[in-house]
């Protein structure tokens, strides 16, 4: 992942992409001609032709197009770039360049801004939510959000200061987990047990792309932290708790979701319909039966019974690709979907048996709260969301510009 000392943490959510986000500041032609072809060139044509090689198979046209067009646009090649990238929009399922940092370097030029302004066209601004909540530490650097209904509490855990801060019904912050405990490795994804009130975590140092699953008592207490001895490179990124106590979590690093034994403690790699791109946001049904899987291209679902998955059909111009944050509430899916360029929040309603969607409703676009969020959490009729994580600003344990450092804020918006 660590291509080039510019490349920013938001690589770790679109490991696909980790690439792409050395050359943002100046135009792609004016920079091959100071700096010739980047360093990781080699690899991005090998992306490029693995991606073209399975276009025909990968369920989203346009996702696809759109990862070209940005690894294209990363190697100077802006014609191919903007031609991908036409044909992606013109599919006119949601993707926005506009919030893309890959994509930068083509912001003003007439074609890219006359493409955007056609896409906002289609797709305007959606205002419905409003602040709830707020951390006055500005470093925190979050990415996870979890809520425990048994305590009235939210759960936000934090990458750069690799602890878990927790907000009580008063609106006060304090720490769940301090900075520096038993060293744990930065920390994403969180998640209450629904059972006994403990909290689960995965944890991902990218320097390194170490991993390890941790478990605390209701107090903050270390239980437990497992981790895989395979020998291979791992990124654990969100995870779900099932009525069991078992664990689902996605391994954005080695293409993987684990299931988790709560009794055994062991890892088992999911067998899934076909390969994952950097899975990110998972989600349970109800019932536990169903287990919905986000990646680059889409989106996965996985029966547990019997251990069979299929790709859950977004729609016609429509897509499920780039979620971060996922989650189910009634036959609804509510996502972070912030892998398409400009984030928004989205609610997709489901057919009866999950398989496709048949309804598409955008909560929040193109505000203020949809800066760079994360994830979220239900609690009741309502989604909470982080709206600036800041992960952009951190590479490894450095931040890369102070000034860019504000309160995390966390808004809300009712649902459907």
């Amino acid at each position: 992942m660590n291509t080039s000392s510019t490349v920013t943490a938001l690589a770790r959510y679109l490991p696909l992409l980790a690439l792409l986000f050395s050359f943002t500041t100046c135009r792609a032609q004016d920079a091959e001609q100071i700096r010739g072809e980047p360093d990781d060139a080699t690899a991005v044509r090998e992306q490029i032709a693995k991606i073209e090689k399975r276009l025909p198979q990968i369920p989203d046209r346009a996702a696809a197009l759109y990862v070209l067009a940005a690894l294209k646009q990363h190697l100077g090649e802006t014609r191919e770039a903007l031609q991908n990238l036409k044909d992606c929009l013109a599919l006119k399922e949601g993707f926005d360049p506009s919030g893309s940092p890959s994509l930068g370097a083509l912001k003003g030029t007439k074609e890219f801004d006359d493409l955007v302004a056609a896409v906002h066209r289609d797709f305007p601004v959606v205002a419905h939510a409003k602040l709830a909540l707020a951390s006055e530490e500005k470093d925190l650097i979050p990415e996870g959000l979890a809520y425990d209904a048994r305590q009235n509490l939210f759960f936000l855990s934090s990458m750069h200061q690799r602890k878990i801060v927790v907000i009580g019904a008063d609106g006060k912050a304090a720490d769940f987990v301090p900075a520096g405990f038993a060293h744990i490795l930065p920390v994403l994804g969180i998640r209450p047990d629904p059972n006994d009130g403990t909290v689960w975590a995965g944890s991902w140092d990218e320097n390194g792309d170490r991993s390890e699953l941790l478990h605390f008592d209701n107090a903050g207490k270390l239980l437990g932290r497992y981790s895989l001895s395979d020998g291979a490179k791992h990124g654990f990124n969100d995870l779900v708790v099932a009525k069991s106590g078992d664990v689902f979590l996605t391994d954005s690093v080695s293409n993987q979701v684990y299931h988790f034994s709560a009794q055994n403690k062991l890892f088992a790699p999911l067998t899934l319909s076909r390969e994952l791109s950097a899975p990110n946001g998972i989600a349970l049904d109800e019932d536990n039966h169903q287990v919905f899987i986000a990646d680059d291209f889409g989106m996965v679902r996985f029966d547990s019974a019997a251990s069979t998955s299929s790709e859950v059909s977004p729609g016609p111009h429509n897509t499920l690709a780039g979620i971060d944050g996922l989650y189910y509430r009634k036959g609804t899916l509510i996502a972070v979907q912030n892998g398409i360029g400009q984030p928004r929040i989205v609610a997709f309603r489901l057919n009866r048996d999950n398989s496709s969607v048949t309804q598409t409703t955008v909560l929040e676009n193109r505000t203020s709260f949809t800066k760079l969020p994360t994830t979220g959490a239900l609690r009741d009729n309502d989604f909470y969301f982080i709206t600036n994580s800041g992960v952009d600003n951190l590479d490894g344990t450095r931040i890369l510009d102070v000034t860019r450092l504000e309160p995390t804020r966390i808004a809300v918006v009712h649902l459907p």
